[in-house]
């Protein structure tokens, strides 16, 4: 059975437990991170020298970092409908993949580390206008895109991209800071609302 190395809580272990309902995938986890086994121990760094969740353990495969495990669950299991296998509708799924993990992580980062996190080495007030203001235009930017689609992120159907988006998403409308009115993110959270899995691991009351 597969095994997933990671505490539950994570914004990228959720990415993978997501994406297993979806996928209809039994799993194990077992948590490691920050409260629980650490992730610099020999044994996890074995696995990951990263000292990152999550982690999957496939039979004797090994993969860490969670857009790749995303990929690979897809491929692996039949996940044509989260992951297409036409050259451009995989690539628009991949662009908003990519910029989930950078553009949009690092956007947000610094204002979820002093608002949710209460880092004491995130008190910069200037730091953190500076990225709420980079996280609200990101977060505008989705909300054109989903004018547009007036459906999901990579377009018409729901992806992989909505996967990483929608938990990126919940992390916002979750954090105390400005929320402008953004229509058609709202009807995007209220069409992810519907899917199980989302409701498991994205609006279940963790950031």
């Amino acid at each position: 059975m597969l095994k997933i190395l990671g505490k539950a809580s994570s914004i990228n272990v959720r990415k993978v437990l997501w994406t297993c309902d979806e996928l209809g995938l039994p799993y194990q986890r077992e948590d490691w991170g920050s409260g629980f086994q650490p992730t610099d121990a020999p044994q996890f760094l074995a696995l990951n020298p990263n000292a990152t969740v999550p982690v999957i353990v496939d039979g004797d495969f090994v993969l860490w970092e969670s857009n790749s495990i995303l990929r690979y669950l897809a491929n692996q299991h039949a996940g044509e409908h989260l992951y297409p296998a036409t050259p451009r509708a995989r690539a628009s799924v991949d662009q908003w993949l990519d910029w989930q993990a950078t553009d949009l992580n690092d956007a947000w980062r610094y204002a979820f580390m002093a608002l949710v996190r209460q880092s004491p080495a995130h008190r910069d007030p200037s730091l953190l206008e500076a990225s709420c203001a980079q996280w609200m235009a990101k977060m505008q930017l989705l909300e054109r895109r989903l004018q547009d689609t007036a459906a999901y992120v990579a377009g018409g159907d729901f992806s992989l991209a909505d996967v990483v988006i929608g938990l990126s998403l919940n992390r916002w409308r979750r954090t105390p800071l400005a929320h402008p009115p953004l229509p058609a993110l709202d009807a995007y959270h209220a069409r992810l609302c519907q899917r199980a899995g989302f409701l498991r691991h994205g609006d279940n009351g963790v950031a």
